[in-house]
This record gives structure tokens, C-alpha cells and sequence, in this order.
């Protein structure tokens, strides 16, 4: 099956569905929802991605991150991400600041990606159940765990993720 996106012009007014792929390509606007989960101790969750992701695959990465299907707001696509990756369903998210845009290239892998973004971060405490298509593994880092891991093994994680921890101020 195709997954279409919805694009949108560099102002975010709603253009035409594109094919994922395309987009990905040619660096056509598109949304994406991005969620921290923490546990109550303040550990965060952490997905290992699945070997057949198309990009970074088995790489450390954010709890959740889906891209907006078309129509659907960033809250919505969030809560449908916390599901359908990990399993999780109806908790509070707050948004981390606006909508912000996002621009990511990967040459090696011909990729121009261009987001309208918007973060959240959640507390979860409770079973979780992988999609194995998404999610290899999950981990629970202290922040301080978590920045010792990335300076001694930088490889291990997603690019867009270490800029992000360091943005977000999760990094001590």
C-alpha cells in the first residue's frame, strides 16, 4: 500500500498527497508528531528502530515519532503513534512549545526532509506491546545515562535525535 502525504506550501497552506517517497525526495513540506515518554522516575523511553526501517534502522531514537496522515492534527497522529508503535493508549501529552519547522538532509540516502513539527512529552508507567515493523526494543535512560551514551557512542543514535535532546534541554 502507498502512503500519501499531505504537503503543504514553505507557509503551511495545504497542497496535494504525494507519495512518501517523493516527498522524502524532493523535500516537500509535510507534518510529523515527535513524543518523549518518561517514567514517572524520570527515566525516558528510548526505541531502538526495527532492522527493516528504510532509514537508521537499529539506531536509538525518540519514544515516538509519526508522520500526520492526511487531515489528522498532531495530537491525534501522536496519541495514534503511542499506539500503534508501543502500544499505549489515552495519556496526558503536553506540547513542547509551537509547531516548528524542521529541515533535514541525507545525502547518502537521497533525502531532503522538510517538517512541520510539533513535540509533546507524556509520563507512562505500564506494559508496553512493540509493532516489530517500528520498534526493535525499548530502553528506560536516566538524561544523565543518556548523555554519557551519546558522547561515548554517537553512532548508536538517530541524528535527529541527539540535536533534539540537546534543543529540548533533556541533556545535563
Amino acid at each position: 500500500m502507498t502512503e500519501l502525504f499531505q504537503t503543504f506550501d514553505v507557509n503551511g497552506k495545504a497542497m496535494e498527497l504525494v507519495e512518501r517517497s517523493k516527498v522524502h525526495q524532493t523535500g516537500l513540506w509535510h507534518r510529523s508528531s515527535i513524543v518523549y515518554l518518561f517514567h514517572p522516575d524520570g527515566r525516558m523511553y528510548v526505541q531502538r528502530r526495527a532492522a527493516c526501517k528504510d532509514l537508521y534502522e537499529n539506531l536509538l531514537d525518540h519514544s515516538v515519532g509519526e508522520h500526520l496522515v492526511p487531515g489528522e492534527s498532531h495530537i491525534d497522529a501522536a496519541h495514534r503513534g503511542l499506539h500503534e508503535e508501543l502500544g499505549i493508549s489515552a495519556i496526558e501529552l503536553e506540547p513542547l512549545g509551537d509547531e516548528r519547522r524542521l529541515c533535514t538532509e541525507i545525502p547518502e540516502h537521497g533525502i531532503r526532509d522538510n517538517e512541520f513539527q510539533q513535540v509533546f512529552k507524556g509520563v507512562y508507567e505500564g506494559d508496553m506491546h512493540l509493532d516489530p515493523k517500528e520498534v526493535s526494543e525499548i530502553h528506560l535512560f536516566t538524561l544523565e545515562q543518556l548523555a554519557v551514551k551519546i558522547e561515548r557512542e554517537p553512532e548508536t543514535f538517530t541524528p535527529w535525535f541527539e540535536n533534539d535532546l540537546a534543543t529540548y534541554g533533556f541533556l545535563p
